[in-house]
């Protein structure tokens, strides 16, 4: 049996030979909030309407025993905060409110979420939020916000308008801000003639969207672009370069998702040109596999390079990080779980590397002790760090997390059916 303390005393000796803080690079990562996707526990289902989700979107998989109510699925999340050490928020999106009552998505108001906020409080969460814009009559062929239908863009510009003030909200109740993205599935399957007009009118909504002023302190506005969905494979209207030149104009913060470009591009290379320009950004963590697939995030190369990113360029600050991928084809609670790990761990990783070192050769134009040093940190025990980095905050690794996963399916998740 591994001895996780004595495991931890010989990688902190080895880190400090490379002049790494190994206490400080672990109080860092406890300082990380990453922000829990609530749709990964039911498909993206929700509270609001039962139906299929559609409009560039998609779930794969029925695995048994989703959360089938808003008391199950709070169920499910403090089961992955009883298993995880480390800063969370909740990433909540508007169909999952809290009403016995049918709510149309342009009168939500903040009573629809009480419940929500009573839960963050207990657990010390913060609250994120989305307006939902899809899976709803009122997407008319694939078009919200930049719809040619001037009833389709009032009743989504008002939707929008009070997912702000639910946001605002969430800020003054719980004191830590709220990051409140908008993302559309507008577009079209085919080569379209009329590229400009959705834009325009996109546009358009977005400025009467943000017209009212919200404190920052409360409420940090984001806007997500996409290369192309499911039956929009030809045409995006909110493409990167439309809402990354709003985003500048306006103050906003950018969100970038890891499954919303080509699958030759990388978002880890434009984090850093983002903030130079931008004061927030917003990380969709999620893993596309040859399109934007939403699979259950690894520790794979990608993820390595956006930690890398943040934590080289000090930029943690300024990013705002949340995990979205909706994975129905195995345990939700155990994928929760592997993309957040996955994630604290490369954030770990890129905490421990050797930067002072890793900068004074790359200032001296010694490249070739640059890449001795990245790759030497590959090989550094970044692992028995995160061991203890969980062993002391008394979350449970290895075997018995395989077990806990296996006996709240038996014991909880079973008695669903």
């Amino acid at each position: 049996m591994i001895n996780i303390e004595e495991e931890y005393r010989i990688a902190k000796e080895r880190y400090l030979s490379y002049g790494v803080d190994v206490e400080e690079a672990m109080e860092k990562l406890a300082s990380i909030p990453l922000s829990i996707q609530c749709w990964q526990g039911d498909d993206v289902e929700g509270f609001l309407d039962k139906g299929s989700l559609g409009d560039g979107l998609q779930v794969t998989g029925n695995y048994p025993y989703k959360a089938r109510n808003i008391a199950e699925l709070q169920e499910d999340i403090e089961e992955v905060l009883s298993l995880l050490p480390g800063t969370f928020k909740l990433n909540l999106h508007s169909t999952y409110l809290d009403s016995e009552k049918s709510v149309r998505l342009d009168q939500i108001e903040p009573k629809h979420y009480e419940s929500w906020v009573k839960f963050a409080k207990k657990h010390h969460l913060g609250l994120d939020f989305n307006p939902t814009l899809f899976s709803s009559p009122m997407v008319k062929e694939g078009f919200t916000l930049s719809s040619k239908e001037e009833g389709v863009r009032r009743f989504w510009i008002e939707h929008c308008k009070r997912a702000r003030k639910i946001g605002e909200y969430f800020g003054k109740e719980l004191e830590i801000p709220c990051v409140t993205n908008i993302w559309i599935p507008d577009g079209y399957k085919d080569e379209p003639y009329d590229r400009l007009g959705p834009r325009e009118r996109l546009k358009d909504s977005l400025d009467e969207i943000f017209a009212e002023k919200i404190d920052k302190k409360y409420n940090i506005d984001s806007v997500e672009s996409k290369l192309f969905g499911i039956g929009l494979e030809a045409y995006t209207t909110g493409n990167h370069e439309f809402y990354l030149g709003y985003a500048v104009k306006n103050g906003l913060a950018l969100t970038l998702d890891s499954g919303h470009f080509h699958p030759t591009e990388y978002i880890s290379d434009k984090i850093s040109s983002v903030l130079l320009f931008t004061n927030d950004l917003l990380l969709h963590v999620s893993r596309p596999m040859r399109w934007d697939s939403d699979h259950v995030v690894i520790f794979d190369d990608e993820l390595n390079r956006i930690a890398e990113s943040l934590v080289r360029g000090n930029l943690l600050e300024k990013t705002h990080i949340g995990l979205d991928y909706f994975d129905g084809s195995i345990n939700r609670i155990a994928a929760w779980c592997i993309g957040l790990r996955a994630t604290q761990m490369a954030l770990l990783k890129a905490l421990l590397e050797p930067s002072a070192l890793l900068k004074k050769a790359e200032d001296s134009y010694d490249f070739t002790t640059r890449l001795y040093l990245h790759e030497e940190s590959k090989y550094l025990p970044y692992q028995a760090v995160y061991r203890y980095f969980a062993y002391k905050n008394k979350k449970k690794m290895g075997k018995e997390f395989e077990e806990e996963l296996h006996n709240y399916e038996t014991n909880v998740l079973r008695k669903r059916v």
